[in-house]
């Protein structure tokens, strides 16, 4: 079984940064791209940002500039930094990657964390 666990969201004021970070255990084998995707309130769950296992990076137009996504492939991680942030980042935060955990490629979420910006 595998699991993306999520940490780092909270609270925070306008034009400040937070760090999420997330990890992933259970039966893996290696793990292809990692991503973060947000969900606001009344809308639909859309990509923030996406990192292969090798090449370039991806960013939502919203968030280029203030977002970094990065991984670590020896502890089996993937983070965000989010710096600039503004009330309309406020959503929850889920990771996800595509693992191969032995039998088959498989797509898997975390539970989530919510990140609130306040003006």
């Amino acid at each position: 079984q595998v699991q993306l666990v999520e940490s780092g969201g909270g609270l925070v004021q306008a034009g400040g940064s937070l760090r999420l970070s997330c990890a992933a255990s259970g039966s893996i084998v290696s793990i292809n791209d990692m991503g973060w995707y947000r969900q606001a309130p009344g809308k639909q769950r859309e990509l923030v940002a996406r990192i292969p296992s090798g090449g370039d990076t991806n960013y939502a137009d919203s968030v280029k500039g203030r977002f970094t996504i990065s991984r670590d492939n020896a502890k089996n991680t993937v983070s965000l930094q989010m710096n600039s942030l503004k009330p309309e980042d406020t959503a929850v935060y889920y990771c996800n990657a595509h693992i191969n955990n032995g039998r088959y490629l498989g797509l898997y979420w975390g539970q989530g964390t919510q990140v609130t910006v306040s003006s």
